[in-house]
């Protein structure tokens, strides 16, 4: 007879959805604790821009996968995999149940679905080659090998598009048959969070206002005089409006706009994201915990 599997909650959805302040009130119910799937929340120093739970948010649940790397370090969705997973099991061997929530779908889709990472060693010379190209001609580069995976990319995110773009012509096949399948090890309950877009939008832009009040000029400031331009920082929604701003490009108040118009922007490809997994179970936010 075969074993049943372990179970785990998910909690996604778009950026300010409340998925951090849900989990945490769900953790406390369940005696759960809890584990990021968030890219950028793995980086030490990258707090108001990533809107990084506080330890006063956190409410004596524990959290993991944050603050566990520098921005120097290209942190991958494989060593996410591989590190959240022994959280899972750590949580588990305790007699709780993790929960896993964030807004980074890879991290998802490798950790709790059944994709596989593709096997594909690293081509520095044509990465050589690839870099000297504008985000606009990567971008059209692997829109003519993988029109999908090119459209899953963040605006800027040139990195990532030359690691599609070198795996998709080793594999000679589009990124999703090059990952693979694999069977999922656990028993995963999917809950999506959402709100009526104008609302989230709404919400979208008050946390932005929040960002700049609670010093997002400054941690940025500070952020490129300890680590210099790396891409991590530069290519972060977040930091890189703010550093337009600091760089006399736009004003402060264009920033934040323009801060406002990516972040709904990526919010928008988000939930384009998870609504391709048939099994996330979509609740508009609970009225109680808005409050």
């Amino acid at each position: 007879m075969r074993e049943s599997k372990n179970k785990v909650i998910a909690v996604v959805g778009a950026t300010a959805s409340g998925k951090t302040r849900y989990a945490v009130e769900l953790a406390k119910e369940i005696n759960g604790e809890i584990i990021s799937a968030d890219s950028r929340l793995v980086y030490r120093g990258m707090n108001i821009g990533t809107a990084k739970p506080t330890v006063e948010e956190m409410q004596g649940i524990p959290h993991y996968m944050i603050d566990i790397a520098e921005p120097e370090f290209n942190y991958s969705a494989g060593l996410y995999a591989k590190q959240a997973k022994a959280h899972i099991y750590d949580i588990l061997s305790k007699g709780k149940i993790p929960v896993i929530a964030g807004g980074t779908g890879l991290y998802f889709r490798i950790l709790l679905e059944n994709y596989d990472l593709p096997d594909a060693e690293p081509d520095y010379n044509l990465r050589k080659e690839l870099s000297e190209l504008s985000y606009d001609e990567l971008f059209s580069m692997l829109s003519e090998l993988d029109l999908e995976a090119a459209n899953s990319v963040e605006k800027n995110d040139r990195k990532k598009l030359i690691r599609y773009i070198e795996i998709v012509k080793q594999a000679g096949s589009p990124l999703s048959k090059a990952r693979g399948l694999k069977e999922c090890e656990f028993d995963v309950e999917w809950i999506g969070l959402n709100f009526p877009r104008e609302e989230l939008y709404d919400r979208i832009n008050k946390r932005v206002d929040l960002m700049i009040e609670l010093g997002l000029v400054e941690e940025t400031k500070y952020l490129l005089k300890k680590h210099g331009r790396i891409p991590n920082i530069t290519d972060t929604i977040g930091y890189k409006e703010i550093i337009a701003h600091l760089d006399g490009i736009l004003t402060l108040d264009e920033a934040k706009d323009k801060l406002k118009q990516n972040t709904r922007n990526y919010a928008k490809r988000q939930l384009t994201w998870f609504r391709k997994n048939e099994n996330i179970k979509w609740n508009c936010y609970p009225e109680k915990m808005k409050k």
